[in-house]
């Protein structure tokens, strides 16, 4: 329901121009080519943070490529950054991502607490991640030029509203996901009423059989899990460290979904931890987690030529670094989150 809510604001939201017409006016930014990739990144991360990682990724990945597109600077860094800065950044909030909500369901913990818990992992997660990608693509920033094409009009509609309203229920509501569905398709319902978009145009966003076959998954496992200690035992006696690692692992062996059920069926003994490394853990490869899926998707159907291969090579150097420095982060700033 919260991903399908934050799917259907963000259809509305696009409707209203209110990415492309960000994307726009930072594609015409004076500066450097690494200072618009850095505002990109930003961007990908405040999205992430409010409307979900996989609402991130649909609709900025076109945004992305169409930025390093009219600014004639190579559109890699950009490709990979949709999605790596995303997982990334998918720890603010409760509803960032779905794991969150799924490992601290017996907390009922508030949006703001959750936050302060998890402000200094995010933070460094989002730095490294930055820090990697522009590292990596370094040759890129000395080419190109700004883009003096028109910005793209903002409408604040129905989708604006509705973007205004899941920040205000992440952070004040225990579960938001009921309410964040509401939302989504009162926005979303209000543009289809007014033909700004079809029924059609929504569905084909939310890419129903990828996020159904999910969700049958992970009921399976959860059945499964639930009768089973060995998860709650192993994470004990790992450590927090050791629940990163695993979290990691196991998300990119059967998805960081089905994963999140798995070991957290019953209370982990180091939640955060474990959250960290599903999170992080999918930026090893395009198994981990339905947004690689969904910006593979995205990507291909905008021209670019995203690659398994190259996804996975940039994670074997990006998670670790990652990982590590957000498990540093909460150690020092919130150590009784470990």
């Amino acid at each position: 329901m919260l991903v399908i809510g934050l799917l259907l604001i963000g259809v509305a939201a696009a409707d209203d121009g209110l990415f492309e017409a960000l994307g726009s006016r930072i594609a015409r930014a004076p500066g450097s080519q690494l200072g618009v990739f850095s505002m990109m990144m930003g961007l990908v991360a405040a999205v992430t943070v409010v409307l979900n990682l996989d609402t991130s990724v649909v609709f900025l990945t076109p945004i992305l490529l169409h930025v390093a597109r009219r600014r004639g600077v190579s559109e890699i860094a950009y490709l990979y950054g949709a999605v790596f800065m995303a997982n990334a950044a998918s720890l603010l909030l409760p509803g960032s991502n779905l794991t969150n909500l799924l490992v601290l369901a017996a907390r009922h913990a508030r949006g703001t607490s959750f936050a302060a818990t998890m402000f200094a992992p995010w933070v460094a997660a989002v730095v490294i991640t930055w820090a990697v990608l522009a590292w990596w693509r370094r040759a890129d920033w000395g080419h190109g030029a700004s883009s003096d094409e028109p910005v793209t009009p903002l409408r604040l509609d129905a989708g604006a509203l509705g973007v205004v309203a899941a920040v205000v229920l992440m952070l004040a509501v225990t579960n938001p996901a009921s309410a964040v569905a509401i939302v989504g398709v009162l926005a979303s319902g209000s543009q289809i009423v007014r033909r700004r978009f079809s029924v059609r145009h929504a569905l084909d966003a939310l890419s129903p059989l990828t996020i159904g076959g999910l969700f049958v998954v992970a009921l399976v496992l959860g059945a499964i899990a639930r009768s089973w200690s060995g998860p709650a035992r192993l994470l004990g006696a790992v450590g927090p460290w050791g629940s990163a690692g695993l979290g990691a692992a196991l998300s990119n062996v059967v998805n960081n979904l089905p994963a999140a059920v798995i070991l957290s069926a019953r209370a982990p003994a180091h939640p955060f931890a474990l959250l960290l490394g599903l999170n992080i853990g999918p930026n090893l490869s395009v198994l981990g987690a339905l947004s690689a899926v969904l910006w593979l998707r995205i990507a291909r159907r905008e021209g670019a030529e995203p690659s398994a291969v190259t996804y996975s090579r940039i994670g074997v150097v990006l998670v670790p670094l990652s990982l590590a420095g957000a498990l540093g982060a909460l150690a020092l700033i919130t150590p009784g989150a470990l």
